[in-house]
């Protein structure tokens, strides 16, 4: 049995270094100088990884088939600014009021949120990796409403570390994904919680089978077995980027149905096939604010 390569120190501080280093360049920034930095960034990573650019034309022409040369290209330095944009926001998000925070957020259903939680099991928002996600957190623990939320364990240790006190900051609990992760969740649905899970992409490639975007792939059985096991409604909901300055605009997409039709395998593998169209739904919706840099089918390159 090989034993695991050796960390490499130096570089782990360095990377959390540049993080920290980032964001407070970020948080010290004026506003407006902190969109154009941004941009910058979009742009340069774009160009940096021709790999992770043709992983992103690949999920584009998926999401809106007509993209095809100028359009396609325009639209994956998008996805790279977005995704900029995502990480300087994301930074500056913590010294931030709330009333700047409220006056540039608009939602549509969000009596969705307050009707599933009157049931007293909690909710579960099952998101993709799409525009500025952190900013609808901050609005709605502004708001009162406590949230937990799931995140991939990052490597190294101290650079999740970094980022779940950066989530704490904005007031949402972090748990990483893992064998506790369960059990944290079953606590916040317990105590009538909020739990958000980005669900657009398998990332154990141990889901659920489902036709995704017109491909087979899989994606997490989470949000489907958590609904029915604890009668948490499951709601599909979206966050994008406006063209107006710090403008976000939420999608909460009404719940889906957990009604029980046959054994929990086949009801998790059907409730979980609903997700996946409600997904497409809000991806087709601004396919370039989609911060899907992976393989995500088993056609694709390194999947």
């Amino acid at each position: 049995m090989t034993e695991p390569a050796p960390r490499n120190r130096a570089a782990d501080a360095a990377t959390v270094g540049a993080y920290r280093l980032g964001s407070l360049a970020a948080r010290l920034m004026p506003g407006p100088v902190a969109s154009v930095a941004a941009t910058s960034l979009g742009f340069g990573a774009g160009f940096a990884s021709s790999e992770r650019r043709s992983m992103i034309e690949r999920h584009l022409r998926r999401a809106d088939p007509t993209l095809r040369g100028l359009s396609l290209r325009v639209a994956a330095q998008q996805a790279f600014d977005s995704y900029a944009r995502y990480y300087v926001e994301s930074f500056r998000l913590p010294s931030l009021s709330k009333r700047t925070v409220a006056r540039s957020f608009s939602v549509d259903g969000f009596d969705h949120i307050p009707a599933a939680l009157e049931q007293g099991n909690g909710c579960i928002f099952a998101l993709p990796h799409l525009g500025g996600w952190e900013w609808a957190g901050r609005w709605m623990t502004d708001k009162g409403y406590k949230l937990t939320v799931v995140v991939e364990a990052l490597e190294p240790p101290e650079l999740f570390e970094w980022f779940a006190n950066l989530r704490k900051e904005l007031g949402m609990t972090v748990v990483p994904t893992g064998p506790g992760a369960a059990a944290a969740v079953m606590k916040a649905l317990r105590e009538n919680e909020i739990v958000c899970l980005l669900c657009d992409r398998d990332i154990e490639r141990n889901g659920v089978e489902v036709e995704f975007f017109g491909e087979r792939t899989t994606l997490p059985a989470g949000p489907a077995m958590l609904g029915l096991r604890t009668g948490a409604p499951v709601l599909p909901v979206g966050v994008y980027f406006t063209a107006a300055y710090n403008g976000h605009h939420a999608v909460v997409r009404p719940p889906l149905p957990l009604d029980r039709q046959g054994g929990l395998r086949e009801d998790v593998a059907r409730i979980t096939q609903l997700l996946a169209h409600e997904l497409e739904v809000l991806i087709r919706r601004a396919p370039e604010q989609w911060h899907l840099f992976q393989p995500n089918w088993p056609s694709d390159p390194g999947y």
